[in-house]
């Protein structure tokens, strides 16, 4: 078994390498899996965040979450671990303000991974609970000189109401009419 200096946890298919709470890399005897350092730097930076934000990886991997998205999902990241696309939609959503699944192609993250610029969308996640929330997120890819390694989003409240209906217009100035 290959043996780094640091804190390790049990996992599922061997040791988990941990390093100042950042998960560095899993380690089976055969193989070491080492994320891109773009995504470690980023994870670091939602870490210290207080707005939800999720990270995949540039195949739509799930490979992170903050604690704060972590409360808005009812399901701390340390409790999920890193799921596929079609795992973690069908248990958040995103929905659409009839309660339908948004289609993977059509989500912000997917397309600042493949198109490689932001992207920003309205629609509904489920938590763990049943709890729906209408939220806006604002994705963004993560570019180095080599192409994609991911995407990072970030949620906000929405401003539309239960029926789908908006609350208020904001302006360019961020005014809104009385």
């Amino acid at each position: 078994m290959l043996v780094f200096p640091g804190v390790y946890r049990a996992a599922p298919r061997g040791w988990e390498f941990l390093c100042a709470r950042t998960k560095v890399s899993n380690v089976t005897q055969s193989k070491v899996t080492q994320k891109p350092l773009e995504l470690i730097l980023a994870r670091n930076l939602m870490s210290s965040l207080s707005t939800p934000a999720f990270l995949v990886d540039e195949g739509g991997v799930l490979v992170f979450y903050n604690e704060a998205a972590g409360i808005l999902v009812g399901k701390r990241y340390e409790e999920l671990g890193t799921v596929g696309p079609q795992e973690w939609g069908s248990m958040f959503g995103p929905f659409d303000t009839g309660g339908e699944p948004i289609p993977y192609d059509e989500l912000p993250l997917v397309s600042a991974v493949r198109n490689g610029r932001p992207a920003h969308a309205e629609f509904t996640i489920r938590s763990a609970d049943g709890a729906e929330h209408a939220v806006e997120a604002s994705a963004f890819p993560i570019l180095t000189a080599h192409g994609s390694r991911g995407a990072l989003a970030m949620l906000w409240p929405s401003e539309r109401r239960g029926d789908g209906s908006a609350r208020g217009t904001a302006h360019a100035n961020g005014a809104r009419p009385a």
